[in-house]
């Protein structure tokens, strides 16, 4: 005897034909009612993912929530099912034909009494009612009228002596009246009210229907229950509460009394055909054989819930997430040194692990093959990043990525023109943005990067410039040739295919380096709120006290003093009065002395004393701060709005994508209708370099540059592409991660080829050195992200992947290079609401980051900690222990950062953070590492043995284990023995060994 689970991989396995395709299924239940001394068919449940019941009263649907179905009435079904009437690939147009047919079989095996078949026909094809519909819909007598014509159209296919019915065959006979049953069939199409549209709008496209049909019957002697599948999917007249065709109609009807027990296994079979396997059983069975192993399949996946542990009348919430059935499609037996252990189910298997292994990562030997992989992988979808971009997402997602990259521009251009003399400032960094942004979005393999400034590249640029002042060199020359050489350097790289070595880039270095960066942009964004306050909007902490005035000696107006004796007898008397000054000669072009006078030695020396009492407002500081946090508090709301009950689904997804938008406009209103002096974002009026004396191109050859330099600039360059290098390519592992489920490919080699022509140009120009920016990237990546639009009532909606365009990368770069003619707006814009987005980019890419998840491990009791993947495999001290490292690390690469003076080392750092990670494999096995970390790709083959040997080891899977005499265990429930439960009397086991589960009969080549 074959057992259930095999059986059903077999018949899903090769039942491939497209009569039976797999489609989603709309679930319907109605009951069996009495209203003003009739009956009607009433809705009282539905399922598209979830049960929804009609509350009592009839006013409202309930919540969606996961079914708790009774073992008991699951057994039931079970044991209904191997007595009824299975009816596969029937034709059937009308409810009518339907019904004719379960009467038939009914009849035929015994279950019915033919006496009381129009009665029970009557009662089947009584009218149906939805919850949508406001009454009873159509007239009475129009009702009536149907139903003596249905009468009439079929009199004749009953015989006068009820015992000769079961040789009729009721379907073929009405067949044979064509006319009529055109006119039957249009009948009750004319017959269709209102559909419910809008909940077709949950229901996915090309689904169909199964209609569960649940009743009790007087004169009903018997339960009778029977299970029909037509051929063709079609819509029979009202009897589903969407315009949708039926495919399954499953029919339970039984004497008086039992209503509330057949309701319960009526909720079995609707909760069945909506379970992935089950429902895939029901398109597919050849035989009533299939079906029933369908049944048994399923129990042996269900968990039961103890009942004193456990109220069956408490709703349970859908989960976030639902495991993916595929692992019972496949063999559930594992051989072991030629012993099968056990065909019981397992658990679902772990989800695989997010990564960016990439096969096309490899180093090939040939030059620039990657690069053209990258090419040929791209080009296919080259169209399509354009079209793509026609959506409204992309517009809230080009104005929040334009605004969270322009403020760093340019504060990054102020602090480069400080520490290089003003050869490179504001202007330069809005060009840089400006060309960066246009030719990457056009030619990189992946657009969803952004590339901008960065800390280490400004370290990099100040320590060469200090080197070239130092030396008395021309810096812009001799930066030129770093940025060549630094060229040509990424050129082997790309030539060698070497970008394949991102592939040993894990979670470990990925996390580290992006959390250092996220924390950067929340660092940075508090301290530039807080330098507000030392300019010019102090923070009072007592503003009752009067404000003190700031007084200065003037002297501007005295003429130089030339008698030095009197100069000095004069100093020598303020310094006996405790005046403290410095001792200058006084000329016409200084008069230093007199800022340091107090007030007698002003008066001493003829100078004016002017006290300028200071214009304070109070509330400039604290209202850049309600800015600030406003800023990020309606950016946080509106971006988590969408998980809201309120308000419909297309309402919070727009708001949740214009969320950041929204906040911006938000507090610049704010600030614009209570006019407060708050500080506003600068941009240069004109498109000039920053410095006068130099131009927009530079001559790499410089008579003040001694002609070895250009061969010296080669050794800062190694440094300037171990950077590039790393910033650029963790970046880019951190986008093509596979939970963010890029469909386009990814183009590593191709992304540094155009980054490298890139430098060659900004370096003949003059330009900072602009790479992918990781918090920029990361915010690009989740602003675009994209969710399912059909969800089923209570399911969450599905990440589908994120909208892989071009165009909001080209478009921020487009206006990056026009923000010079456009700075009548952004002059409007308070820094403090700038500095709340830094806030909100770094804390939004914190989110999720499973180094953070790992950190909060330690401020949780055990019995709060979430059911993280991990902490099902790997001891929690162990966990903390892989934690601190990585902290470590993150706290090693913040200080080199910090320190200027070791600084440059920063990048190399970086790459030590791999190596750590390497070493980690000496106290943690690849088992752990597999779940803590990526798995690096030598040692992928390993952690399948380790696994396979991990499952045997901590093997508890479900199953009826018993004690033999020796004390080893032996589990009952394999094919040779089945557990009790399935075992409802002793007919059934003579049937199910009479019968078998042979499937020689079947031609499954299809």
């Amino acid at each position: 005897m074959c057992d259930p689970t095999d059986r059903v991989q077999d018949l899903l396995n090769k039942v491939n034909d497209p009569k039976h395709k797999t489609k989603k299924v709309f679930v319907e239940m109605d009951i069996l009612k009495k209203r003003n001394e009739d009956y009607e068919w009433k809705e009282i449940a539905r399922w598209v993912k979830y049960e929804e019941n009609v509350e009592e009263g009839g006013k409202r649907w309930s919540k969606p929530h996961v079914a708790s179905l009774s073992m008991h009435s699951i057994v039931e079904l079970r044991r209904f099912i191997r007595d009824s009437a299975m009816l596969l690939d029937e034709e059937c147009y009308t409810v009518s034909q339907v019904i004719d047919k379960f009467l038939d079989e009914w009849i035929s095996a015994g279950n019915l009494d033919p006496l009381i078949r129009q009665h029970v026909r009557n009662v089947c094809l009584k009218n149906h009612r939805h919850r949508h519909e406001r009454g009873r819909h159509g007239d009475k007598k129009g009702r009536l009228s149907r139903q003596n014509t249905e009468t009439e159209l079929t009199r004749g296919l009953s015989s006068s002596n009820f015992n000769d019915l079961p040789s009729v065959n009721s379907s073929a006979n009405l067949n044979n009246v064509h006319g009529s049953s055109v006119s039957l069939s249009s009948m009750e199409n004319e017959s269709n009210k209102k559909h419910n549209d809008r909940f077709l709008k949950k229901i996915p496209r090309g689904a169909e229907v199964a209609n569960v049909l649940i009743g009790e019957v007087d004169d009903l002697e018997q339960r009778v229950c029977g299970f029909l599948r037509l051929n063709d999917a079609r819509i029979l007249g009202d009897i589903c509460e969407v315009p949708l065709p039926s495919r399954f109609i499953f029919i339970l009807l039984g004497p008086i009394g039992q209503a509330d027990h057949l309701q319960e296994i009526g909720r079995c079979i609707g909760t069945m055909l909506v379970d992935d396997i089950f429902r895939e059983v029901a398109y597919k069975c050849r035989d009533k054989e299939d079906f029933y192993a369908g049944i048994d399949e399923f129990i042996e996946q269900v968990t039961v819930l103890p009942p004193g542990e456990w109220d069956p009348k408490i709703r349970i919430e859908p989960p976030n997430a639902v495991p993916s059935q595929d692992f019972r499609r496949t063999a559930s037996s594992v051989n072991i040194t030629d012993k099968t252990v056990s065909s019981v189910p397992r658990p679902p298997p772990e989800p695989e692990d997010e990564g960016h292994a990439d096969p096309s990562l490899v180093i090939s030997g040939r030059p620039f093959k990657g690069l053209i992989d990258d090419i040929k992988r791209k080009a296919p979808w080259y169209l399509s990043d354009y079209k793509d971009a026609l959506h409204i997402q992309c517009l809230a997602s080009f104005v929040y990525i334009f605004l969270a990259t322009l403020t760093p521009n340019v504060t990054f251009g102020g602090i480069l023109g400080i520490q290089t003399d003003q050869y490179m400032g504001v202007m330069e960094c809005i060009f840089a943005a400006a060309v960066t942004g246009i030719v990457f979005a056009v030619f990189s393999g992946q657009p969803m990067n952004i590339l901008g400034s960065t800390g280490p590249m400004l370290v990099l640029e100040k320590i060469i410039y200090n080197f070239c002042v130092d030396n008395g060199w021309e810096f812009m020359t001799f930066r030129c040739w770093v940025g060549i050489w630094t060229a040509g350097f990424l050129l082997l790289i790309v030539m060698f295919d070497l970008s394949a070595l991102v592939k040993y880039i894990t979670r470990f270095t990925e996390e580290s380096f992006a959390c250092l960066i996220a924390l950067i942009f929340i660092y940075e964004a508090f301290l530039k709120l807080i330098e507000i306050s030392h300019d010019g909007a102090p923070l009072r902490l007592h503003p009752s006290e009067a404000l003190v005035p700031s007084c200065v000696c003037n002297g501007t107006s005295l003429l130089p003093m030339t008698n030095n004796t009197m100069l000095n007898d004069t100093m020598s008397m303020l310094n006996n009065t405790n005046i403290t000054t410095t001792m200058m000669p006084l000329t016409t072009t200084t008069a230093s002395i007199f800022p340091s006078l107090n007030e007698t030695g002003c008066a001493i020396y003829n100078g004016t004393w002017d006290c300028v009492v200071p214009q304070y407002v109070p509330d400039a500081f604290m209202f850049s701060v309600l800015l600030y946090f406003g800023t990020f508090g309606i950016a946080i709301f509106l971006i988590d709005f969408k998980s809201w009950p309120c308000f419909p689904s297309w309402t919070r997804q727009l708001l949740s994508d214009f969320g950041v938008l929204i906040a911006i406009v938000v507090m610049v209103g704010i600030d614009v209708a209570l006019g407060l002096p708050t500080p506003k974002l600068l941009v240069p009026e004109e498109f000039k370099p920053t410095r006068p004396d130099r131009g927009w191109f530079i001559n790499p050859v410089n008579e003040k540059n001694p002609w070895w330099t250009a061969l010296a600039a080669g050794v800062p360059a190694i440094l300037a592409t171990i950077l590039i290098f790393m910033d650029q390519q963790i970046t880019a592992v951190i986008v093509n991660r596979k939970e963010n489920k890029l469909k386009k490919g990814k183009g590593y080699h191709l992304d540094l080829m155009v980054l490298t022509l890139l430098i060659v140009a900004h370096s003949l120009l003059g330009l900072p050195w602009y790479v992918a920016a990781t918090v920029s990237a990361i915010a690009h990546v989740q602003s675009l992200k994209k969710e399912s639009e059909s969800t089923a009532p209570g399911e969450k909606p599905t990440f589908l992947g994120v909208r892989e365009q071009r165009v909001t990368a080209l478009l921020v770069g487009i206006l990056s290079g026009a923000a010079v003619f456009i700075t009548n707006i952004l002059k409007i814009i308070p820094m403090p609401v700038l500095y709340g987005v830094f806030f909100y980019m770094g804390f939004s890419a914190l989110r999720g980051m499973q180094f953070i998840d790992r950190l909060m491990l330690f401020l949780m009791p055990v019995k709060y900690q979430p059911d993280h993947r991990y902490l099902r495999h790997v001891p929690l001290w162990r966990v903390h222990i892989f934690t601190l490292v990585q902290l470590v690390c993150l706290i090693a690469l913040w200080v080199v950062k910090s320190i200027k003076s070791i600084s440059i080392g920063f990048p190399l750092l970086v790459v030590f953070t791999g190596v750590v990670r390497k070493l980690l494999e000496c106290f943690f096995t690849q088992y752990e590492l597999k779940y803590l970390d990526d798995i690096l790709p030598k040692k992928k083959k390993n952690i399948e043995k380790d696994d396979k040997e991990a499952i045997l080891k901590n093997d508890t899977s479900p199953g009826f284990k018993n004690i033999n005499s020796n004390g080893k265990g032996s589990i009952i429930g394999t094919s040779e023995k089945k557990p009790n439960f399935y075992l409802s009397d002793e007919k059934d086991v003579i049937n199910r060994k009479s019968n078998g589960f042979d499937n020689k009969g079947f031609d499954t080549k299809l």
